[in-house]
């Protein structure tokens, strides 16, 4: 499958998506965004796959934001009503993937790179990443999910200071707030991703889909309609073969072998 501004690939049950357009801080357009929506149909379909990584080419940024020069071309609010919710859908379906997802952080990571990242289940920075919403320095505002994933991270008074002043932040000032999970030196980054990525990996996909669908829908909602949401969560995992499988390994002193059944 041939892309032209992401790459695509897979190895030891792990799928990586690249923003590979460095010559522009791996700014990210309306194509980036319908290539991702495409690698993920692919990658939701691969039984093989257990874990996506999504990252950007090189060293010195994530995703930079959106690309401003194809921005300062303007657009009206039509154009802008029309493409603006296939970016939103696109961050939406990476929240609610079927599969885990690690955002591998390896520079900056501002505006729509935040808002990917927000996306992803697990956020893994490098030191040296920057990381920011400043989109109010344009007279804008984020407009793929910023507004409303990052309060529900950082809290609400976090996320309007971040999202009213615009300002960049370290990796560890992100760790801190709780926006990213790790933040490690540039050269242990690879490692500590693949570690985790690996160590996912080895869970029953079943579980791993339960899990991640219990705990956003439940966020969504109040309590009692949360519990009742992992209860069918629980029990569907319950009825599995992998549930079968992880038991008896258990019980057998092994490592369990899941096949997502």
């Amino acid at each position: 499958m041939a892309f032209e501004d992401i790459r695509v690939e897979k190895a030891d049950g792990i799928a990586v998506i690249t923003i590979d357009r460095p010559k522009v801080l791996n700014a990210i357009r309306y194509v980036t965004m319908l290539e991702i929506d495409k690698a993920l149909d692919d990658i939701e379909e691969d039984e093989s796959i257990r874990v996506l990584v999504i990252t950007g080419a090189g060293d010195k940024a994530f995703i930079s934001g959106g690309d401003i020069s194809i921005m300062a071309r303007g657009q009206g609010y039509v154009e802008t009503l029309t493409e603006t919710p296939k970016g939103q859908a696109v961050c939406t379906r990476i929240e609610h993937f079927p599969k885990p997802v690690i955002a591998r952080i390896n520079g900056f990571a501002l505006g729509g790179g935040t808002e990917v990242a927000l996306s992803c289940d697990i956020r893994i920075a490098a030191e040296h990443a920057i990381l920011g919403l400043p989109e109010i320095k344009l007279g804008i505002i984020p407009g793929y999910g910023g507004t409303q994933r990052l309060p529900r991270l950082v809290g609400m008074g976090k996320a309007k200071e971040l999202i009213m002043t615009g300002d960049h932040i370290s990796a560890m000032e992100a760790l801190n707030i709780g926006l990213v999970n790790h933040v490690v030196p540039k050269d242990e980054l690879d490692v500590l991703v693949s570690k985790m990525a690996g160590k996912i990996a080895s869970k029953s996909p079943i579980a791993l889909h339960m899990a991640k669908a219990s705990i956003n829908n439940g966020v969504q909602a109040d309590l009692r309609t949360g519990l009742d949401y992992e209860a069918r969560c629980f029990s569907l995992c319950f009825g599995s073969e992998d549930r079968v499988e992880g038991t008896n390994a258990f019980m057998e002193k092994r490592k369990p072998k899941f096949t997502g059944r």
